[in-house]
């Protein structure tokens, strides 16, 4: 067994094969939250033919990328601002607003509050309730909010709740971070897994409040974290104006600017994923909401939190289970409100999601 210490994020394949002698080809990572249909078959059979770019340093500008970007997504084509990944726009942004105090909401990625911390800055959590199924009551937390923050971080949907804020409900606490001129930076890394009708975006807010940066990556969408392609949307001029500067020079290199502009043109590759998602997530959902030793949560993106009911079951023993068989889940104990009886996977192909289901109800008794 797993001490409660080790606990693995949906790249540590490395870590596994040294604990469990598993070889990572032969592990399925329910944890990683990765695109199952893996890169664009459009980039695959193209990208190659454009190999003589890396002879040339990428325009400093990246036109051709922020006019595809521009093109996916309907953000105005001067508010677009590309990184080496989100994670280096999360650095970067909290780097030139200088947080004394921020408040994120948990449980959530621990990447933003170590950003904060790197920087001197303190972080408050406003927590999601279990008891609301983690969905935010947009009128208290907004009575939360007050001149003391500088900052306010949220994931949309979020992780690990896969709770999401509506356009409506994001426009209520924008109007009321402006009183206090407080900024607000929306993490939609897995926006593009929400259903269409949703509404979740914040990307078209940004033509109306300046106090707004939207960040997005292709990890997870598109299945290519290796490429670390990011890009961010606002509208406040000044603050575009000073990322530019802190920033380096060609964060992207030739051939990820390349792969961008094919990704988001590639319509077939769009719709395929956003269908096998949409299936599989009704499909998890309704199977796993028969069973009576856990509670599932409703989902607007690609993975869903799963609380265990069965007594003396455990979320490590629960992965402990999983790996085994080489599936790969996320034991969620050491997210902050959450505890030892949450785990969280991702959709992968129906196939792969019936093993999962399957070791689930041996574990937890459902056969």
């Amino acid at each position: 067994m797993l001490k409660h210490k080790d606990h693995f994020h949906g790249s540590d394949l490395e870590k596994i094969e040294e604990i469990y002698h598993i070889k990572k080809e032969d592990i399925t990572s329910f944890s990683a939250n990765v695109n199952p249909l893996g890169i664009s078959p459009l980039l695959r059979d193209t990208l190659s033919t454009h190999i003589d770019a890396i002879t040339n340093y990428p325009d400093r500008d990246y036109t051709k990328l922020r006019k595809s970007i521009c093109d996916y997504t309907g953000a105005q084509f001067e508010n677009i601002i590309v990184g080496n990944g989100s994670t280096e726009l999360i650095s970067l942004f909290i780097q030139t607003t200088n947080p004394k105090k921020a408040l994120i909401l948990g449980p959530t990625y621990s990447e933003y509050e170590r950003e904060i911390a790197l920087k001197g800055g303190q972080t408050l959590y406003y927590p999601l309730l279990e008891e609301n199924d983690f969905q935010i009551n947009i009128s208290d937390f907004c009575s939360h909010l007050n001149d003391s923050i500088d900052l306010l971080v949220l994931c949309n949907p979020n992780n690990p709740t896969s709770t999401a804020i509506t356009r409506k409900d994001m426009r209520k606490i924008l109007d009321t971070c402006l009183q206090y001129g407080t900024c607000v930076m929306v993490d939609e890394t897995y926006e593009e897994f929400a259903p269409l009708d949703s509404k979740i975006s914040s990307i078209p807010l940004t033509n109306n409040y300046n106090n707004l940066i939207v960040l997005r990556g292709i990890s997870k969408f598109f299945a290519a974290p290796g490429l670390r392609l990011g890009y961010a949307v606002t509208g406040n001029p000044d603050l575009l104006k000073y990322i530019n500067t802190k920033k380096n020079p060609w964060t992207i290199n030739s051939l990820a600017e390349i792969a961008g502009c094919i990704m988001f043109s590639d319509k077939e590759y769009i719709d395929k994923t956003r269908a096998l998602i949409s299936g599989e997530r009704e499909r998890l959902f309704k199977t796993l909401s028969s069973w009576k030793s856990v509670k599932v949560y409703p989902s607007c993106s690609n993975f869903l939190l799963v609380k265990i009911l069965k007594e003396n079951i455990t979320s490590e023993q629960v992965f402990d289970y999983c790996i085994r068989r080489g599936l790969m889940i996320r034991d969620c104990s050491t997210f902050p409100f959450l505890d030892s009886s949450f785990i969280r996977f991702c959709m992968m192909s129906p196939e792969k999601n019936n093993e999962l289901l399957q070791a689930l109800s041996e574990v937890l008794g459902e056969v």
